[in-house]
Order: C-alpha cells, then sequence, then structure tokens
C-alpha cells in the first residue's frame, strides 16, 4: 500500500531526525529489494525502445555532436569498463558521467521521449542515460538495470505527482537528479544511507530556473536534463566514497521548500511504494506519437483529424482560440507572453514550444514530421505565418481541473478548439488525450514503439544494427553483463563523419 510521506519546512533547532525527511524515503525505497513487475518489466523494455528511437533521430544535431565530442574527450576512468556513447561503435567507451551526459542530451533534443504530467511534468525516460551508462560501466547484468530502471521512474514520477516546480520557475530536472541517483543506487545495491547522500546532492546541484524553458529557448533544453544525470552519477560516487550532502535538504529552513518552492509554511504530501511494494509508477506514464511538447499531442491529433474532415479551407479562418488548461495557455501558449512563439525566425526549441506554430502546421498539413515541420521554411511560409497569427489560446477552468485530476478516466491534456471563418460561422471540436495515450484512440504498444524505432533509425542506422538492437533491447531482463554493455546504437559508416565534430576546451 502506498505510504504518504508528509513534507514541510523545520526550523533548524527542530533537528528534523534523518529517518523523517524526503530524501531518505526515497533512499529507503530504492534500496528495497522488490521484485519488479512483469508488466513493468515489458513497459521498460518499451521506453529502452522509445530512447533508441529518439537518440537515432537526433544523432547528427548539433547539441548532440557537441556533447558526444566533450564525452568523447574524457576517457574511461580508471574503475570500470567505461560506458557507451549513442552513435559510436561498441568499443569506443567514456566514462559514465559523460556518456551520460551525451546520451541524456541525444534521448532529449527532440523532445521526443516519454512523459508524465501531473503537479509538475516531466520526461521520466530521461532517468535511462545515467542508469544504463553506470551499468555498462561496473558490469550490472540486464536484470539490475531493471531494477535500477524501475526505480529511477517511480522517483521521478512519485515527486512529479505533489511537488511543482515550474510554479516557482524551477526547471523539472529538479526531479530528475534524485531519481536518477535512487535508480543508480538500487542498481548498485547500495544501502539507504549512501542513497541517501546521493539524492540529497543531486538535488542540490540540479536545482536551476526555468529560464530554459522561456523566451528564446536555446539549446540548453537539450542539455538540462543531461547535466541532471551527469551530477547524479557524480553524487553517487562521492556519497559512495563517504561524502555527505546538504541535509535536510527539502525540508530545511534554508532548503529547497522554504526558499525556491512554496516558503516556510508549505507542505506537500508525497506517495512512495510501502516496503515490499513493487515500483509501478512507470505504468502511469505515456510516450509521444509526435515530436513536440507533450501538450501539443493531442493538439497535434485534433488538427490532423480536422484537416482530413473539416469542409474549410485554413485560408477562410479568422481565428482561432484553443481553450485549454493553465499550462498549455501559460507554457506553451500565448499566455506565456513570449513574442518568440509567433516568431518565424524562432529556434526549432521555440517553435517546439508554440502551440501557436503547432496547431497552424498540423491543420495545414495533416500531420506532423520531427524534422520537416520544424524548418526555417516551413515556419516562414507566408500562409503559415497569417495562419499562426490567428491562434490564441486561452485557459478553461474545466480543462484546467482535467488536467490536474487524480482520476485517470477524467485527466486530460487537450481542450476545446473554436474556429471562427470570416464569413461568421463558427466551428468547434475537443480532444482530451492524444491518440497515442492509454486511454487514446491508438494507444501505443510494442509494436509501436518498434514501429517507432525503425522509422526514426531507417537514416542512420545499418538494417542490421538495427535488428541487433532491437534483439538486445527485447531480452532485457535476461542480458547478461556483457550484452549490457552492447545496449547501444551504432551509427552507419560515415553518418557521424558527415557532421562537424567541434572543438571546445578539453
Amino acid at each position: 500500500m502506498t505510504v504518504t510521506h508528509q513534507v514541510r519546512v523545520h526550523r533548524s533547532e527542530e533537528n528534523l531526525a534523518r529517518e523523517d525527511q524526503l530524501a531518505y524515503a526515497i533512499a529507503e525505497v530504492a534500496a528495497d529489494p522488490v521484485a519488479v513487475d512483469p508488466a513493468v518489466v515489458d513497459m521498460i523494455i518499451n521506453r529502452v525502445i522509445d530512447n533508441a528511437s529518439v537518440a537515432a533521430a537526433s544523432l547528427t544535431r548539433g547539441p548532440v555532436t557537441a556533447a558526444r565530442a566533450q564525452a568523447l574527450d574524457h576517457p574511461v576512468s580508471r574503475g570500470g569498463h567505461g560506458s557507451t556513447v549513442f552513435g559510436e561503435p561498441n568499443d569506443t567507451l567514456t566514462s559514465p558521467e559523460w556518456a551520460a551526459w551525451a546520451n541524456g542530451v541525444a534521448v532529449r533534443e527532440l523532445d521526443y521521449h516519454d512523459t508524465f504530467l501531473a503537479a509538475e511534468y516531466s520526461h521520466p525516460g530521461d532517468n535511462i542515460p545515467p542508469i544504463l551508462a553506470v551499468a555498462q560501466h561496473v558490469g550490472s547484468d540486464g536484470a539490475a538495470l531493471v531494477r535500477g530502471l524501475a526505480t529511477g521512474y517511480e522517483i521521478q514520477i512519485d515527486l512529479v505527482r505533489a511537488i511543482s516546480l515550474h510554479k516557482h520557475k524551477i526547471d523539472h530536472v529538479a526531479h530528475l537528479g534524485p531519481s536518477a541517483a535512487a535508480g543508480i543506487g538500487t542498481l548498485l545495491g547500495l544501502d539507504a544511507d549512501t542513497i541517501y547522500q546521493a539524492v540529497s546532492q543531486a538535488l542540490h546541484t540540479t536545482t536551476a530556473t526555468r529560464q530554459s524553458r522561456k523566451g528564446e529557448i536555446s539549446t540548453w533544453k537539450a542539455h538540462a536534463p543531461a547535466f541532471a544525470g551527469k551530477m547524479a552519477v557524480e553524487a553517487v560516487d562521492r556519497a559512495m566514497r563517504g561524502q555527505t550532502s546538504p541535509s535536510p535538504i527539502y525540508e530545511g529552513e534554508d532548503g529547497v521548500i522554504a526558499w525556491m518552492l512554496d516558503g516556510p509554511s508549505a507542505s506537500y504530501d508525497v506517495p512512495l511504494p510501502a516496503a515490499g511494494e513493487p515500483k509501478r509508477a512507470i505504468l502511469d506514464s505515456y510516450t509521444k506519437e509526435h515530436s513536440a511538447e507533450y501538450q501539443a499531442q493531442a493538439w497535434i491529433d485534433l488538427a490532423r483529424k480536422l484537416h482530413r474532415e473539416a469542409s474549410f479551407d485554413p485560408a477562410d479562418v479568422s481565428s482561432i482560440v484553443l481553450h485549454t488548461s493553465h499550462h498549455t495557455h501559460y507554457v506553451i501558449g500565448s499566455g506565456a507572453n513570449d513574442p518568440q512563439k509567433y516568431d518565424p525566425a524562432a529556434s526549432r526549441e521555440t517553435l517546439d514550444h508554440s502551440i501557436p506554430y503547432i496547431f497552424a502546421v498540423a491543420l495545414q498539413d495533416g500531420g506532423w514530421h520531427h524534422v520537416d515541420s520544424y524548418l526555417p521554411e516551413r515556419a516562414a511560409r507566408p500562409d503559415t505565418v497569417e495562419l499562426w497569427h490567428k491562434i490564441t489560446t486561452a485557459e478553461d477552468a474545466e480543462w484546467t481541473r482535467r488536467y490536474h485530476s487524480e482520476d485517470p478516466d477524467e485527466k486530460a491534456f487537450g481542450g476545446r478548439v473554436e474556429i471562427t471563418l470570416h464569413d461568421g460561422t463558427v466551428l468547434t471540436d475537443e480532444i482530451a488525450v492524444a491518440d497515442a495515450h492509454p486511454l487514446g484512440a491508438r494507444p501505443f504498444a510494442r509494436e509501436n514503439y518498434i514501429a517507432k524505432f525503425r522509422l526514426l533509425a531507417e537514416p542512420v542506422l545499418a538494417p542490421e544494427e538495427i535488428e541487433r538492437f532491437l534483439g538486445l533491447a527485447e531480452r532485457l531482463p535476461e542480458l547478461t553483463a556483457a550484452e549490457v554493455q552492447q545496449l547501444n546504437i551504432v551509427a552507419a559508416a560515415g553518418v557521424l563523419a558527415s557532421v562537424p565534430s567541434p572543438k571546445g576546451l578539453f
């Protein structure tokens, strides 16, 4: 039975016991050797495939190339086998923290992998690169890797259920540092005291502002979760060496809650598995069919439905209003008050977080493409710019309520569209969840994950490499340590040589 951990700020003189701190409760969950449910194992396999898909699609992009070059400029540390880097041959290794960095950027670059939204939002698949990197480095087998990944997903999702970061303009990767540290702790079989120190330090070093997702969004958007994963690896290393961390990191009077979140009078109820309870949170998460911010998924599906079924021409539109949740309106909608969200010269990262742009393109094209839909010439097309600037968002209290609902049958990430034509005709339609959502029109299953991998990998991986990786991934819990070290995607000959490898300090 799930245990609710009540979290509040404590004055220093209260001397909050370690065992009563949220970081220690997280550590106890991580140290619990409970078996992994078969359904969870199956979903972990799906998400390992999903991560590889989006990493393959991003191998030649600038941020990924730069992060990979940084990683390869660092040799394998003296203790361990080293870890693979996405795209590189399996015998090209670096230290685990740098593999976590490079692979984390590759996974996040296209904003195309799994998601969980509640009080906060997250991409829990960001846990996979750091946990996998450590597994390869220390020689863990597939069963241990699965246990570590189950913990990483569990802790991040549980934190996301209860603690809002974006409300205080803190980036959501502040929940990722602790979850990745906890997952690595499970992988390594560390005791709760050691994991506690690692979790505390990972939180302390990965708390940053949300300007990374505001205004002219930069390439750091992809690097932020990779940095959190890298910090988690380093935090575990330091904790294993007996080094301690700021405490209590959440509850202290100068801690995260008091000064970065809801303040000295705040309290949160964080749900965590009880001792002996399986870690099943991954089953509440969902992946993306489209390469766009998750709040855009359902809107893309609605736009392509309108494109296919509606009797109007986008050129006849006078205005479009997307009635939606608070989060969608203020983060990726017109409520953000970011002029860049309407700028044809905006970065790909910014367009990815502009629902007016995304809806305009999807309505005109009847779909979405992870490359073509973001091309500068696509964004600058005059008829697109004209339609794009007619689209606004508005917060609707009912859609906000459904966004935050704990009832899975009510929870929704879409909204209602109101289209006014030049002749005064008003058309309306709505969508609650994306087609690929577990409750959507076409929920993603194993075959969809494999199809996504084949689609995105085909331009950059040889056919035999595609089959080799899938053969390993689908046997994940049975893999030997040697096979885990081969759990990598190797680019086809000439693919990586075709892109420049930038030089920096290292």
